[in-house]
């Protein structure tokens, strides 16, 4: 890995944790990865930062890359993929876009070794969790160097059927926005009764961390975790029924299937407007 040329098409968000989770985990070497875009405030940031190669030219930074990583916004990658032309036949091509399928980026790209990935924004911290799946094409030298470069994000599960792509778009890759606004509503809410907000925002962080771990620790089912805090008329009963009468378990699981209808649509569209500026 450390001799391997990596060039990141799209200086965004999810890009720049990947740059960070490589260098802090050594399997990359600064010099060997390079990141374009269309902004040069954006180009000398990641230079200053992290010591990488950086270009607005995406042809330029391509030439003779092993590994080509896609982290474009959806409504940008047909035009993108234009530019990308003199990819190395032996190049493998790493998609973190949402929505886009294998062929649709091996079509734009003409190229056939294709990993298709949807990583989370826990990822910056190397606490993201990652699926992907790849096309027949990709060699098992490559599966292991995807396994580095999503590893470097936090824990990534290979999949065989890419139509989990868009369900784990829906759930994972989307679910972290779930966890905010929920987190958001219960600090408000203690904010509400009377809490200062610091002291509101420090009570409910730790009890979603601590609820989350104790979990995972657990080999039982959150229903019956649920019940083990839920007193026969007591305070936390009184507020599940409130939940249930306003259709929690409904609106989060609609919401879901909102946003898997749409990871399905965004692999149909046609580019329309396009914003030039990349995620910061």
């Amino acid at each position: 890995m450390l001799k391997k040329k990596i060039a990141f098409i799209g200086p965004g968000v999810m890009a720049e944790a990947m740059i960070t989770g490589l260098l802090r985990k050594k399997l990359a070497d600064a010099k060997n990865i390079i990141a374009s875009g269309p902004r040069d405030e954006r180009m000398n940031e990641l230079n200053k930062k992290y010591g990488i190669k950086t270009t607005t030219d995406n042809s330029s930074a391509i030439h003779g890359a092993d590994v080509v990583v896609l982290s474009v916004k959806p409504q940008r990658l047909t035009e993108v993929m234009k530019g990308l032309k003199g990819i190395r036949s032996d190049a493998l091509v790493l998609s973190i876009i949402a929505g886009a399928n294998i062929k649709k980026i091996s079509t734009g790209l003409k190229h056939k070794a294709i990993v298709r990935s949807m990583p989370n924004t826990p990822g910056q911290i190397g606490e993201g969790i990652t699926v992907w799946t790849s096309s027949k094409e990709v060699t098992k030298e490559q599966q292991e160097m995807t396994r580095a470069i999503l590893g470097a994000l936090g824990e990534e599960v290979f999949v065989e059927d890419e139509s989990y792509l868009d369900m784990a778009t829906a759930l994972s890759g989307s679910g972290p926005a779930y966890v905010f606004l929920f987190t958001e509503a219960l600090i408000d809410a203690g904010v509400h009764m009377g809490f200062p907000r610091r002291i509101a925002e420090q009570l409910v962080l730790q009890t979603i961390k601590g609820s989350a771990s104790f979990y995972q620790g657990q080999s039982r089912h959150p229903a019956t975790l649920r019940n083990q805090v839920t007193s026969p008329g007591g305070t936390s009963a009184e507020a599940l029924y409130y939940l249930e009468k306003a259709g929690f378990r409904t609106a989060i699981s609609r919401a879901v299937w909102a946003a898997y209808q749409r990871s399905l649509e965004l692999g149909k569209e046609k580019p329309g407007h396009v914003d030039v500026e990349e995620e910061k």
